[in-house]
This record gives C-alpha cells, structure tokens and sequence, in this order.
C-alpha cells in the first residue's frame, strides 16, 4: 500500500507536470505521447482503496453473469467512476469538498451510493431467503455497477480541476479518457477473476453432490449481506 500511494503521488506530479506543459505549448502531438501512461495511471490508481473492487467481486460471486456480462458491469462501474468526476468538476463544483483532508470527496453523492448499495445488498439476502429466481440479471448488473460507480474517482477530479485552473479543459477531458481505460482494464481483470472463482466453486460443489440451487442462493445471501454491512459501515463512518 505505501508503494501504491508513493507511486499515486508521482502520477499527481507527472499529470500536473504534463498539463501544464500543454498549457503552455497546446501540443497535441507531446499530450498524445504521454496518453498511454494515463491509462498505466488510471490502472494502478485503481488498485488503491475507493474504486469498488470489493462491491464488484462481491456482486458477481453471489450472480449469475458470465464472463462477458461481469466485464461489461466493470466497464459501466469504471464509466461511472470517472464521468461522475468529470461532471462534478465541469458542472457541480460546489458539491465537492476542496478542504486539506476531504479534497476530491463529494460526500452527498458518496452517501447515495453506499445507502443505495446497502437497499441493493437487502434485495439480494431478501431474493435468496425467498428462493425466487433471478430476472434480468444483467439489468440488474448494470446497476450496481452504476450505482457504486458513483463515488466519484478523485484523481480524475484532480486532473479536471487543475486542467481547469490552467484553462486546458480539453486536455482534462482527454487525459479523463485515458484513465478511464485504466481504470476498466483493473476493474475488468477483478470482474474476470470473480467470475471464474464463482464458476469454480459451483463446479467443486457439484462434484460432492452439493445442489447448484442452493450454493446459488447461499453465494447471493452472502454477497447481499456483505453490501449491507459494506454500505451501512461506510454511512455511519
């Protein structure tokens, strides 16, 4: 963990360094060169704590989806992540805290989310001990990747205010994307590797006669319970 946030203040330096040489210059070709290292940066920026890794690996041990539909709930968590950022810097700066301690923190949307985690972790225990079958599931998917996208990702909202203060815009946005992808490529390999233990473990309970139904509902109870306690721990912090 020191390691990761050594390397997060370094990403700080080299974006704020990289911004301000495209004020400066308005190259577009020297802010392209260095777009590959904002994906690197977005992809190690998401290793940190805050990116819904955990709500992520929860949601898809407890679900139905495969491979393809848990990459598409981190791609929609990772667009979230990084567009609610965006928006608040361009439209809403006002809801963000800009004090020393909770500097790129957007507390009423922080909330949002973790009550709305909390109500979807309740489904979830409620739909297991009622043993109903899961409709939509990739509906349902999609919006708990909205919904714990909505923290907002704060070096993203790093990146935008300074662009902003430079008044390169544009170059926020731009750099916005290619943390973005970083950000998928992380949240994608959590997702494929849930994904894959999930489907394990219902095949090694199925070999010792253990009924799929039910390891299915015990895997959905336990990932409702976990975003519960994960979402009413946060609220009350």
């Amino acid at each position: 963990m020191d390691l990761l946030l050594a390397f997060q203040r370094w990403i700080n330096t080299a974006i704020t360094a990289d911004l301000s040489a495209f004020a400066a210059t308005r190259s577009w070709t020297a802010l392209a060169a260095v777009l590959p290292l904002g994906i690197v940066f977005g992809a190690a920026h998401a290793l940190t704590p805050g990116h819904g890794k955990t709500v992520l690996a929860t949601y898809l041990a407890g679900s139905r989806l495969a491979v393809v539909r848990g990459i598409a709930v981190a791609g929609v968590l990772s667009l979230t992540h990084v567009g609610t950022a965006v928006v608040l810097a361009l439209a809403a700066a006002p809801l963000v805290q800009r004090t020393l301690g909770g500097a790129g923190r957007a507390p009423i949307l922080e909330d949002l989310s973790r009550g709305l985690l909390a109500i979807i972790g309740l489904f979830l225990v409620v739909r297991a001990l009622r043993k109903q079958p899961h409709v939509h599931p990739h509906r349902e998917g999609l919006m708990v990747g909205v919904v714990a996208g909505l923290i907002p990702c704060p070096l993203t909202l790093f990146t935008m205010f300074f662009a902003l203060s430079r008044g390169v815009p544009e170059a926020g946005l731009t750099f916005a994307l290619a943390m973005m992808l970083g950000v998928g490529l992380t949240l994608g390999l959590v997702a494929l590797l849930s994904v894959v233990a999930r489907d394990r473990l219902m095949t090694l309970g199925a070999l010792h006669g253990v009924s799929l139904e039910r390891l299915g509902r015990s895997l959905d109870g336990f990932a409702g319970v976990v975003l519960v306690v994960i979402g009413v721990r946060e609220l009350l912090r």
